[in-house]
């Protein structure tokens, strides 16, 4: 688990890897940072339009801990807000209007049970969930479910269309994976940083 104090160095350092991209086109490196920050974890930023309600402006990161976490909160900022292909890539001028959220995970752990009871072992607010078979793999942040209302099963069926899958994927055979995430997000644009509280219920 992170501080409060090292969740606003990770929102700050995604928003200063951002405004160099996009100001020099340099990548910033992970300098002068708590120990935290060299272990390998999974992480995802998100970046979302303020106004009046929150509007999606790109969301990308690493779901598993392969690079040291400073260094993947500087390349998952940069390819959420220049590289997501469901949007125009972010302009400088954009910057001052979004609010940036970084989400640190846990490693993601198979969910061994029948098909029909895997909606049992998830609980909203807590879980993230990963399907993935052959080649496809969709992953929704916990806190998707409870910002779009989805019980259990119909957060499975999202992700699974997340993963250009059928909804009932999850059913016949695709494999399901949960994770938690510590979430640390601006309340304003370049503003104050507090931890994301997610209400969790079965």
């Amino acid at each position: 688990m992170l501080t409060i104090s090292e969740g606003e160095k990770a929102v700050r350092l995604a928003r200063t890897a951002i405004k160099e991209c996009l100001n020099n086109g340099r990548k910033i490196e992970p300098e002068n940072l708590p120990d935290i920050f060299k272990e390998k974890r999974g992480v995802f930023v998100t970046l979302n339009k303020k106004t009046g309600s929150k509007e999606l402006r790109g969301c990308i990161g690493r779901p598993y801990p392969v690079l040291p976490l400073g260094e993947a909160i500087i390349l998952s900022a940069i390819n959420a807000a220049r590289e997501d292909p469901r949007f125009y890539p972010v302009e400088l001028q954009e910057l001052d209007e979004l609010v940036i959220e970084v989400t640190v995970l846990t490693v993601p752990k198979r969910i061994n049970a029948k098909p029909k009871d895997i909606p049992d072992k998830i609980m909203i607010g807590r879980d993230g969930l990963i399907v993935s078979t052959g080649m496809s793999s969709g992953l929704l942040l916990p806190q998707v479910a409870v910002e779009h209302g989805f019980d259990s099963a119909e957060f499975l069926c999202q992700t699974c269309m997340k993963a250009g899958l059928m909804p009932d994927a999850w059913l016949e055979g695709a494999q399901v994976y949960s994770f938690e995430g510590q979430i640390f997000e601006e309340v304003e644009p370049c503003g104050k940083i507090r931890e994301k509280d997610i209400k969790c219920s079965e």
